[in-house]
Order: C-alpha cells, then sequence, then structure tokens
C-alpha cells in the first residue's frame, strides 16, 4: 500500500523534499489526533511542544489506521490488541520442545556416551628454563612480546647452559605455556642417560642429545586470530636462526636444521614458518604435531585465519605437486600428525588428517590409540604429558638424529622408515619389513628334519614351553602360494621376541644351507645345534626374526584395557611375498625345563574378507585361522558409532591360552584401536568427516548394529549454531519488513517467528534436504584402485579442496537428514533468545523505572517520559560518528565498538519499551509499539553477529594485558562498522525507520532473502563473511532512514552545525 503525504502550510519543506522511499499517489491516511503537548514527528519520535504551535503531522511509517481501507480488518485489529507479548503459536512451541530434546540429546550424548577410558600416565619431572637473555630486538622485532627458553632438567642435565645437543623448538598452542614442554623434554633427558649408560660410546654411531627449546607466547590467542599466528611465524623463524647461531660443536658440522614439535595450533604456526618470507630454507626437517587441526581452521569467525589457513595449505599442495625436488622447497620436510582420538573434546581429531595436504612419502596421521606400547585415546592437554605418548615421541626423536649431517638427522627415507617403526602397528598393507633386505646370522643344526615337522596345512600350538626338557624345533614349512591373494604366517606369544635377553623362544626363517654354494659354517654370528653330539645332517641357514615384531597389548583373563601396564603380546605377520625365498619357519622352545609361555602359529589365506554392510552377524568356524579379518567399508563415517559384541564357547577341555583381541583399524588415516578380553564394544571411525578435504592419493577402500551417536556433532558442527539461527533471524525480518511496509504495522519479532515457521519454515526444511543430498552425492569422493601417483592437476585445483564446504559439508547423502534437524534446533534456539531477551529488557525496563522515580521524588523534573528519546543536533550527531570513527581507525578494533553498539541498542530497547508501556500500552499499532518491535528486532539480529566478533576482541584485550599495543590494520576498518554506528546512533533518537512503500521495498526482500540463505549454505565454513553481510544490511537501513532527513536549501552550511537548543538540551522546532 503507498501512502501520500498531506498538504500542509507547516509542512512545505517536506512537500518540497523527495525520497527513494515515497511511494506516489494513494489515499490519505486518517491522523490520530495527539495533545497538544505530545506531537508525533514525521520519523516516529516525539517531542514536547507547546500548545500555540501545532504543526501539522506526518508520517508515513507508523500511523495507526482507522478507516477500512487501510488493509486491516477491525477483527484483526481486536486479536493484535488481545494478544499477549509472551504468547506463541502451536507450531513455535512444537519446533521449541522438539529443539529442546534434540539439544538435551545432544549433550547427554556428548558428556556419557563414546568416551574412551583414560589410561594416561603422569610424567614427572625437575624443570628448570633458561631465557636467551642475547636474543633481543636486535633478533626479532618481537623481543618484547615473546620469550625462548632452554630447558634443563634437573635430574639428568649438567648445569651447563650452552646448547651442544640436538636443537628441538616447541611451539605451544592456543592460550599454551611454554613450561607444556617439560614432559617431553624430561623423558629425553633420561631415556639419553639411559642410552649412554648402556653404551658409553653410542655419540661415534652419531647418535646424540637432544636440547629442548621453548618459546613463552604469552598464551596468546591463535585460534582466532590469523594475524597472531602469522607474528608467531616470523617470531619463530628469528629464533631458529639465532638458535642454529648458538649451537656450535667444534667436533661436528655445524646445524643447519632444528626439530619442531608443535601443539594444537602451534602445529600450524610451524607449517605457516615455511611460507614466510624470513624462513631459511632447509631450516626445519621434521615436524611433530600434537592434536593439530591441519586440514581447516576449528573456528572460522577471523577473516585472516581463514586465508591464512588456505594460503599455507596451497602452499603446501602446490609443493608437493612438483615433480622435482629442486622444485619442491618442502622435498626433505617431514610432518608427522598425531591425533588423540576421541577424547580430544577441543579440536576435532578429523581435522588432524594431512592427507590432502602431502604425500605418504613426507608424512601420515596417526592416533594414539594405534601407536604401539601408548594403545590409549588421548585429550587435548595430556597428549603433552601422557607419559606413554613422551617415551614413544622421544624415541623416535632420538631414534632420528645423526649429528654427522648438517641437517642433524638421518635421510627424509630413513627419518619416514623410523617414524613408521615407532608409530604404526605394523599390519598395515604398506608397512615395510627388514627381514628381506637382512642376511642369514643362525646357523641351525638338526637330527633329522623329519621329526620337526609340522605336516603342512596344520596349526603349531605350544600351550607350554619347555615340556620336552630340552630345546626343541618346530618346522613349518612354506607352501609354494606366494601368489595367492592374502596368503600370511601369523604367529601370536605371550613371550617377548624382541627383548634379546628372553631366550626362551625364537622365531627363524631359514633356508637349507649347502656349503658348496659358498660360506662356511664359522661366517655365522651364532650357531644353534639341537642335534645330538653335534651330529646333525641337516643345516639351515636361518634369519631372526624378532625386528618385525609387532606388539599387541595383552588379553588376557583380567584383561579390562589394552594401555594396562601388563607385558604385550608379540606378533609375527608375514604376507608370501616376503618370505617365499625361504624354505621353512623355524620356531624353536629353548626352555628346559617347564615354563610359563605359550605360542600359536600358522600359514592361512584371509578365510573372512567381504563387503558386509549394515547390521551384520557373523558366526566363526570351529576350526578357523588365527586371525580374521571383516571389512566393513560402510561405517567409516566419524558420525556414526556401532556396537559390537562378542560371544564365544568355552573349549570343554582345554583353557584358552588368551582371550580375544579385536583390532579396528582404518587404513588412512592410520587409526586403530584394540579391544582386549572383549565382550561387547563401541565400534567408531574417523574416516568420512563434515567439511574435510579429499585427499592427494585417493584410497581404494574405506575401512554391528547401527547407533547415530548425536555427541558426534558438537565436535563437528560447534559453529553451526552461529550460521543457522541467523538464517532464521533473517527469514523472520523479511516477514516483518514486508508486513511493514505494505500496511505501516512493524509486528513483533515472536508474530514474525509464528507467521515464519507456518509459511517459509516446511518450504525451507525441503529446500535444505534436496540441496543436502545433492551436495553430498556431487561431492561424493570417486576412488580409484589404480590412482598411484597424483598431477599437479589433481593437488593445485582449488576446487577440489573447497567442494565440500557447502551446507553440512558431508560427502554421503545417508546423513541428508542433519539439514533440517540443524534447521528445526536453530530455529528453537532463536526462539528461546528471543525470550531471553525479552525477559532481560523488562527487568532493565523495571530498574529504570525505579530509578526514574527516584529522581522524580529527588526533586528533578525535568527527567520525564516524554524526553525518554532527545532528538540530536546534526552537529552532535557528526561530531559522535567522527570520534567513534577516529577511536576505531586508531585505537581501538571495530568489534569493540560493536560491542558498544549492542549495549547502546540494549538501552535503546529499554527506554522504547518503557515508553511504549507508558503512552499506548494496548495499541499495538501505536508508533511507540513500532518502534519497539523494530529495536528489539536489531538487537536480536545484532546480538547473532556478535560472538563472530567477540574472538577477536579477547586477542585485543589480550594483547593489551601484555602490554603489545601495535595495531592490527585488518580490525580497524571503518566500513565494517560504521552503517552500525549510524543505525544505533539514530535508534537512540527514537527514529523509527520510514516505509518504503515504493518498489525499492525489494532491495529489503532481497538482502534479507540472501542472508538467510548464504548463512546456511556458506555461514559455517565462512562464518566471518556474515558480519559484513549483515552490514550490508544496515548500511540500506541507514540510506532509508537518512531518505527522510529535511534538507534545507536555505542558509549557510553553519546553520547545519547550529545547536538552537534550550536550557534543558532538548532541539526545538521551528515556529
Amino acid at each position: 500500500m503507498r501512502s501520500r503525504r498531506p498538504s500542509s502550510s507547516t509542512d512545505d519543506e517536506d512537500a518540497d523534499a523527495t525520497s527513494l522511499v515515497d511511494g506516489g499517489d494513494s489515499k490519505a491516511h486518517q491522523l490520530l489526533a495527539l495533545p497538544p503537548e505530545l506531537t508525533s514527528n514525521s520519523d516516529g519520535s516525539f517531542c514536547i511542544q507547546s500548545a500555540t504551535s501545532i504543526p501539522t503531522i506526518f508520517s508515513s511509517s507508523t500511523q495507526l489506521l482507522l478507516s477500512s481501507s487501510n488493509g486491516v480488518s477491525e477483527g484483526n485489529n481486536w486479536r493484535l490488541r488481545s494478544r499477549s507479548f509472551w504468547a506463541c503459536s502451536a507450531s513455535t512451541l512444537c519446533v521449541t520442545l522438539l529443539s529442546a530434546v534434540v539439544i538435551v540429546a545432544i549433550i547427554h550424548s556428548f558428556q556419557t556416551r563414546q568416551c574412551d577410558t583414560k589410561g594416561c600416565i603422569k610424567t614427572y619431572m625437575s624443570p628448570a628454563y633458561a631465557p636467551l637473555v642475547n636474543f633481543d630486538t636486535e633478533h626479532t622485532r618481537f623481543a618484547s612480546k615473546y620469550k625462548t627458553y632452554l630447558y634443563r632438567e634437573r635430574q639428568y642435565d649438567s648445569s651447563s647452559l650452552d646448547p651442544k645437543g640436538v636443537p628441538v623448538l616447541f611451539i605451544p598452542g592456543n592460550a599454551g605455556s611454554y613450561k607444556q614442554a617439560r614432559s617431553m623434554a624430561k623423558e629425553a633427558a633420561r631415556m639419553w642417560a639411559e642410552m649412554v649408560q648402556r653404551n658409553p660410546a653410542i655419540e661415534e654411531t652419531g647418535r646424540h642429545k637432544l636440547d629442548f627449546f621453548t618459546v613463552d607466547f604469552n598464551e596468546d590467542i591463535t585460534a582466532f586470530h590469523g594475524q597472531t599466528l602469522l607474528d608467531q611465524a616470523e617470531y619463530l623463524n628469528d629464533a631458529v636462526a639465532y638458535i642454529l647461531k648458538s649451537t656450535r660443536d667444534s667436533d661436528l658440522p655445524d646445524p643447519i636444521s632444528v626439530i619442531i614439535v608443535g601443539h594444537s595450533m602451534g602445529g600450524i604456526v610451524a607449517r605457516t614458518m615455511l611460507t614466510m618470507p624470513n624462513y631459511q630454507v632447509n631450516s626445519v626437517n621434521t615436524i611433530i604435531t600434537l592434536s593439530t587441526p591441519h586440514a581447516r581452521p576449528p573456528v572460522t569467525f577471523d577473516e585472516q585465519i581463514v586465508k591464512t589457513y588456505t594460503h599455507i595449505n596451497d602452499y603446501w599442495r602446490k609443493s608437493y605437486s612438483a615433480q622435482w625436488a629442486p622444485h619442491n622447497p618442502l622435498f626433505y620436510t617431514t610432518l608427522i600428525s598425531i591425533a588423540g582420538g576421541s577424547l580430544d573434546t577441543v579440536v576435532p581429531s578429523d581435522y588432524a588428517n594431512v592427507a590432502s595436504i602431502l604425500p605418504e612419502t613426507n608424512g601420515f596421521t596417526v592416533f594414539t590409540s594405534s601407536i604401539p606400547d601408548v594403545w590409549v585415546g588421548i585429550d587435548h592437554l595430556a597428549i603433552l604429558w601422557c607419559n606413554q605418548m613422551m617415551k614413544v615421541l622421544v624415541g623416535s626423536l632420538l631414534d632420528i638424529v645423526d649429528v654427522k649431517r648438517s641437517g642433524q638427522t638421518k635421510s627424509r627415507s630413513e627419518r619416514m622408515r623410523i617414524f613408521k617403526k615407532w608409530y604404526l602397528t605394523g599390519m598395515e598393507s604398506t608397512a615395510e619389513k627388514t627381514l628381506p633386505q637382512e642376511k642369514p646370522t643362525t646357523l641351525l643344526t638338526l637330527e633329522d628334519i623329519s621329526n620337526s615337522m609340522i605336516p603342512q596345512g596344520e596349526r603349531l600350538a605350544i600351550r607350554e614351553l619347555g615340556g620336552s626338557r630340552k630345546p626343541r624345533a618346530y618346522l613349518m614349512p612354506i607352501p609354494a602360494t606366494s601368489g595367492s591373494t592374502g596368503a600370511r604366517f601369523t604367529l601370536l606369544t605371550d613371550r617377548n621376541l624382541q627383548d634379546a635377553r628372553d631366550e626362551k623362544l625364537k622365531v627363524l626363517l631359514c633356508s637349507v644351507f649347502s656349503p658348496n654354494a659358498g660360506g662356511a659354517a664359522t661366517e655365522f654370528p651364532m650357531n644353534l645345534d639341537l642335534s645330538e653330539n653335534g651330529s646333525g645332517s641337516t643345516k639351515l641357514a636361518c634369519k631372526l626374526a624378532g625386528s618385525d615384531v609387532i606388539r599387541l597389548p595383552g588379553s588376557r583373563k583380567d584383561s579390562k584395557y589394552p594401555f594396562e601396564q601388563t607385558p604385550p603380546f608379540s606378533y609375527l605377520q608375514y604376507d608370501f611375498g616376503d618370505i617365499f625365498e625361504h624354505q621353512f619357519v623355524a620356531v624353536i622352545d629353548m626352555a628346559t625345563s617347564p615354563t610359563e609361555g605359550w605360542a600359536i602359529a600358522e600359514f592361512s589365506n584371509a578365510s573372512l574378507t567381504g563387503l558386509l554392510v549394515d547390521g551384520l552377524h557373523v558366526k566363526l568356524a570351529a576350526h578357523r585361522h588365527l586371525v580374521q579379518d571383516l571389512s566393513i567399508p560402510a561405517i567409516h563415517s566419524s558420525l556414526l558409532t556401532w556396537k559390537l559384541s562378542f560371544k564365544s564357547q568355552r573349549c570343554e577341555r582345554k583353557e584358552p591360552l588368551f582371550q580375544p583381541i579385536i583390532r579396528q583399524y582404518l587404513s588412512e588415516p592410520h587409526e586403530s584401536r584394540y579391544f582386549v578380553n572383549l565382550k561387547e564394544a563401541d565400534i567408531n571411525f574417523h574416516g568420512s568427516a563434515p567439511f574435510m578435504p579429499q585427499p592427494l592419493k585417493p584410497k581404494a577402500q574405506r575401512g554391528l548394529s547401527l547407533q547415530f551417536c548425536l555427541g558426534k556433532l558438537v565436535m563437528r558442527y560447534r559453529t553451526i549454531f552461529a550460521a543457522f539461527p541467523l538464517m532464521m533471524v533473517a527469514s523472520v525480518l523479511r516477514k516483518q519488513f514486508r508486513e511493514y511496509n505494505a500496511r505501516g504495522h512493524f509486528m513483533s519479532f515472536n508474530e514474525g517467528l509464528d507467521i515464519m515457521i507456518a509459511q517459509t519454515l516446511p518450504i525451507t526444511l525441503v529446500v535444505f534436504s534436496t540441496l543436502a543430498a545433492y551436495f553430498a552425492l556431487v561431492n561424493s569422493v570417486s576412488y580409484s584402485p589404480s590412482s598411484s601417483s597424483y598431477s599437479e592437476k589433481e593437488t593445485t585445483t582449488k576446487l577440489d579442496y573447497v567442494k565440500n564446504d557447502l551446507l553440512i559439508g558431508l560427502q554421503d547423502p545417508f546423513f541428508w537428514f542433519l539439514a533440517p534437524l540443524f534447521t528445526l534446533v536453530s530455529l528453537g534456539v532463536v526462539v528461546v533468545v528471543n525470550y531471553l531477551a525479552m525477559i532481560v529488557l523488562r527487568i532493565l525496563m523495571g530498574y529504570y523505572t525505579v530509578l526514574e522515580y527516584i529522581n522524580m521524588f529527588a526533586g528533578d523534573r525535568k527527567k520525564s517520559i516524554g524526553a525518554a528519546f532527545v532528538t540530536s543536533t546534526p552537529k552532535r550527531r557528526v561530531m559522535t560518528t567522527l570520534v567513534l570513527a577516529c577511536f576505531v581507525a586508531f585505537v581501538v578494533p571495530y568489534q569493540f565498538a560493536y560491542l558498544v553498539a549492542c549495549i547502546v541498542q540494549v538501552a535503546t530497547c529499554v527506554r522504547a519499551l518503557k515508553r511504549a508501556y507508558d503512552i499506548s500500552p494496548s495499541d499495538r499499532y501505536s508508533n511507540q509499539w513500532n518502534l519497539y518491535h523494530y529495536s528489539h528486532s536489531m538487537l536480536i539480529l545484532m546480538l547473532w553477529i556478535l560472538p563472530i566478533n567477540l574472538p577477536v576482541l579477547v586477542v585485543w584485550i589480550h594483547n593489551l594485558a601484555v602490554h603489545w599495543l601495535t595495531p592490527f590494520s585488518s580490525h580497524h576498518n571503518l566500513i565494517s562498522i560504521i552503517p552500525f554506528i549510524l543505525l544505533v546512533e539514530t535508534l537512540t533518537c527514537g527514529k523509527m525507520i520510514p516505509r518504503v512503500t515504493s518498489r525499492l521495498w525489494m532491495v529489503t526482500d532481497i538482502l534479507l532473502a540472501f542472508l538467510a540463505l548464504y548463512s546456511g549454505i556458506w555461514g559455517v565454513t565462512y562464518a566471518y563473511r556474515l558480519h559484513h553481510l549483515v552490514n550490508i544490511f544496515v548500511a540500506w537501513l541507514v540510506a532509508v532512514h537518512f531518505s527522510k532527513a529535511k534538507l534545507r536549501t536555505g542558509g549557510s552550511m553553519l546553520d547545519f552545525f547550529d545547536d538552537d537548543e534550550d536550557s534543558g538540551g532538548s532541539k526545538q522546532r521551528p515556529e
């Protein structure tokens, strides 16, 4: 409906003024008569007027329409007047209750379900930290903010502060402390002291101790702020250069590189170092990260953190796409990413996957539950002090050291071999066996080979060692089936085959020894003669299999958890391709008296390998093989959990040698979990996860009753509550502005919710369900078994790595229902937040009323209801805006100004509510209620943007606390805050937004529609853009407000700055 200004002698200036919101000819509105003391302005505000000067009043926005032609019937008017502010429709109530039920279920599942058992042992130390006092502003511009320390363990290290060892730099994570390095540094000092004690000449082999340096970042918050991350990376490059210059040993080559251990965001800082201009090439060749989100930022509220992640990952992918080493600056760099698993509730372990960043030749991802002798999930902070983890971490670092090389470490390929030995189970398809490369070291002599032979196809089971009262050999002939797929030799025992001191059981790979073929019996370091009187006729040249032993957690009757400090089992597994050149596997029982211990060995083909999907029930054969494989590709999703029940039938005559051991595993990333003495277990993986980029090299294979674990949604979709609710708010605002522009009534946010739920929500649910299924189908990764290499096109095309960023970011159409589910939950959250805002505003209104009455009884009569909104002069408004703009430009970030704007908007809503109740408590069509509803809706909109701005504000406050006053240019953007300042300042004057009765109302509608669409589809991945989109919408509202400003053509520019105020400080209207 369009409106036309009524003519009046006192409104000639308005008749001449043009506005972008003026409609054109339409029926004249009847006006509401007001007392001469209280008059309505054209902008919806009220002024105190004398009885002698009553201008004709015009408002194109907030009229109480009395004629029947106004488009609102008396019946609707009566229903509106009788409707309570707290009322909501049945559909709104149902959506809110459903949302509450889902949220409670998610929280309950997150806290009580799928929680792995904690089993870490604490590490104790006697730390000392020596600051690098000479590393000052001469070497880095951040010397006044950050510091670097050299760690010394009082119990093992000497008092000398001269760094003589291989430098290891520890980088703390988000809000982390430099003291977090103490556990690994202490363990390194202890292990080195024990190694020197066992072998005093160990340094002659190139092995050397480690010197740990740790950085004090004053607990900087890097997860929320990209510039802080870049500053830390620049400082660390300066620190590395200084450390390399300070670490000198006249007997060794000058070091040119350091080893880096990064925790959480410290791992991202480590990778960022290699992209910085001040990075010295090859000064970092080994990076080990702990619980680091490599694939994507954990929070996307800051634009620079998202861009920094994109730049880092693109740089690494492009480097590894080079075909020749000279063109790859990261060719000699290895990166090992260690994830804690489900216990890490700070960073989703899915994000620790580096498969999309670098090839397997330079690094991999492994979970702590997979690492031998750790076998436990670890939370985000415990991964820094868990003693089992620290022993493995330090042991691998000591193993890769070679101080005879200038890089201080072994070659890249040798480092990768060592890391795989320490961190992987050894049962991976890519695991390298050392046995084929070794030479025979043992000459085995037997009396009669037939007496020791185990018939082919039979299983060897030794239930007790030493039963023969003398050493005995069991020979298992290797079948001539080397080409069989899945054919392998397996052996399991409770004896430690890696311990040279355990002489009770030996496993050898043997071939018939022929002196004529070259070599003599005296050439073998060990001669094992099991014949009587040395008259054996059969001689075998054998290799000891101890170097390929795989340690498994012990599973006994009293076992509960794999990480218990009990002796592990030893397991050997060889594919026929690894042992086909040999003729026998010899299992030697060396015990001469009955000794506790057992061993089981067999040759087999994988007897149970298939594609089993959904719920399955498997009954194993009575005469089954020692190891059974089940391949179930359908359970790779990180959002699903599976219940595994295992029931065994007790043997009637014999006690079982061990209890069942279950290993669940994924080949990429390297994730294994062990279950000992199994009865029932929860199976879940970190395979396919939301918003994850595809790997550089797609795998041919991924990989029981189904349970959908709601708790897993918490870690993967935390930021969705910053995006989807904004989509709901924008949809409600569309309904409000459509109604207001058409009929002049700005409905309450509650009414808008009811209408939106009834009209728009069903369409939204259908559209989002369809889009979720469509995106999942389009984004599904095409797995190619024959893909053994990757090209530059595959690794550098940006589209390949951002195609999972849309909507809920999944590749599995099975989860299409998550999009409508999150929509409903977000809508319920919006309803709750709206009611909470209403409660808070009414509490503040009560407090405001009390203060007003106190002032009135105190004799301060100047403060009255009518003066609640004082129309500021142009001069005051311009000066206020300029002052705030100057502060934002030079002193405070715009996020601080936004917080102030939100606080001011709360005060504006309180005053608008107070005046509406005092002047027209029952007239919902009045100007006062329109102004309050409009202000309240703007407050709700601003509140949903506030969480996006708070993290950067926290970073700024933290920098002030550490006396770091260097401004961040990216956060002093005036354009990002000026529209909010102008809108809030306009509302503080009690100015209602004019109606847009021309076709320009579509601009408001389109802006809100686009905001809602973007929030739903891209809001989770690019949350920082939501502020800018709302900023554009607010700028349009400011333009609408200013379109009704009265421009006087006469007078000078000085008239614009003329206050023309009375003694009371209120602007007087012209006579």
